[in-house]
C-alpha cells in the first residue's frame, strides 16, 4: 500500500484538482492508496472539502488540528497514521507533479537498495528574487556550519519505505525541521528533478519573513556554530579590551598623556553592549529550544478525525 500524507492550510480551492490529479496516476501505479490529509488550522472551508472527499472514497482520511500547529506537526501527524508500506509525503497545490509518483514507487522497488526518493527544483522560476537569494545562501550556509548536509531546492515531496518512516517517528522532538530530519535520520535517498511550478489555486501561506524564521529554526536545531561564534566574539573583545588598556596605561607613564574624549569611551561601551547582547541573544535562543522540549506539550492537537470529534 501507498500511504499519502497532504498537510493542509486553506487549501480549499487545491483539494479537488490535487484529488483528481493523484487518482489519474492510480492505474500506472498499480497499488492500492490511502490518503491522510491533515487541516492545520484552516479558517476556509478546507475542512467541508475534507468532510466531502471522506465521505465519497473509502482510501480518504483526515485529521483536522484544534488550531494551526505549523506544517512540521501536520506532516508528523500524517507519518504517524501512514500504515503503507511506502509514504510519500505531498503539498495539495500541485507544486509537487503527481505524474512522479508511479517512478518513485518505481525506483523503490527496483532492488537499487533505495529507502527515499525525494524531489528536488532545478530553477526557481515565478519566485520572489530575493526569496530565491536568501534560499541558495541558507544552504551555503547550512552544508558548511552542520555536519547533516541539506540538498538545495529538496522539496518535503518524498516517498519513502516504511523503515524510514519509523525512524523519522523515533524523532520526537517539539522543535522540528524536517528537512534535516530526513537527512538525519541516514539511509540511502536518490532526487528526481523537476522544474518549479507554481500553485494551481489558493496563495502560499509562506511570507518572506516566516521562511527567514523557518531558516532561523535550521541554523538552531542543526548546528551549534553560534554558540561557537558568540564564544569567539566574547574572548576577542576580551583580549582586545586588555590590551587597548595596557596601551593606555602606558602611554599615560610614558607620556603623560591622560585619556581624554568621553565620546569615543561612550561609543566603545555601546559597541561591547551590543556584542554583549547579541551573544545573550544567540544564547538564549538555544535556552528557549530547551525550555520548548522540556514541556513535553504535544506537538498537536486532533480536534476531528474522519468526521468523530477527538
Amino acid at each position: 500500500m501507498l500511504s499519502i500524507i497532504v498537510p493542509c492550510f486553506n487549501e480549499e480551492e487545491t483539494l479537488p484538482q490535487f484529488f483528481a490529479a493523484v487518482e489519474a496516476q492510480r492505474s500506472t501505479l498499480a497499488t492500492p492508496l490511502e490518503y491522510w490529509f491533515v487541516n492545520d488550522g484552516s479558517t476556509d472551508g478546507t475542512l467541508a472539502a475534507l468532510r466531502a472527499l471522506a465521505a465519497a472514497h473509502a482510501a480518504v482520511h483526515y485529521l483536522s488540528f484544534s488550531r494551526n500547529f505549523g506544517k512540521e506537526a501536520a506532516m508528523f501527524a500524517g507519518l504517524q497514521q501512514a500504515s503503507g508500506d511506502y509514504v510519500v509525503v505531498m503539498d495539495a497545490d500541485l507544486q509537487d507533479p503527481p505524474t512522479l509518483l508511479p517512478e518513485m514507487l518505481a525506483m523503490l522497488r527496483g532492488g537499487a537498495d533505495l529507502d527515499c526518493v525525494g524531489t528536488r527544483r532545478i530553477d526557481r522560476k515565478g519566485e520572489p528574487r530575493i526569496r530565491s537569494f536568501f534560499a541558495r545562501r541558507f544552504y551555503r550556509l547550512i552544508n558548511k556550519i552542520s555536519q547533516t548536509q541539506m540538498v538545495d531546492g529538496a522539496r518535503d515531496y518524498r516517498m519513502m519505505t516504511r523503515q524510514m518512516v519509523d525512524a523519522v517517528l523515533e524523532l520526537t522532538e517539539y522543535n522540528r525541521f524536517s528537512k534535516g530530519l530526513f537527512s538525519w535520520v541516514g539511509f540511502n535517498v536518490a532526487y528526481l528533478s523537476f522544474e518549479n511550478r507554481g500553485r494551481v489555486a489558493g496563495r502560499t501561506s509562506w511570507s518572506f519573513w516566516k521562511l527567514f524564521n523557518y531558516s532561523i529554526e535550521g541554523i538552531v536545531n542543526f548546528s551549534e556554530l553560534p554558540l561557537n561564534l558568540a564564544s569567539f566574539v566574547g574572548a576577542f573583545s576580551c583580549v582586545g579590551s586588555g590590551l587597548a588598556l595596557v596601551f593606555i596605561v602606558i602611554r599615560a607613564w610614558l607620556y603623560g598623556d591622560p585619556t581624554a574624549g568621553w565620546p569615543s569611551m561612550v561609543s566603545i561601551f555601546l559597541f561591547l553592549g551590543g556584542i554583549q547582547l547579541l551573544c545573550l541573544g544567540i544564547i538564549g535562543k538555544y535556552i528557549g529550544k530547551i525550555f520548548m522540549e522540556t514541556k513535553k506539550r504535544p506537538l498537536y492537537i486532533v480536534k476531528e478525525r474522519d468526521g468523530k470529534k477527538g
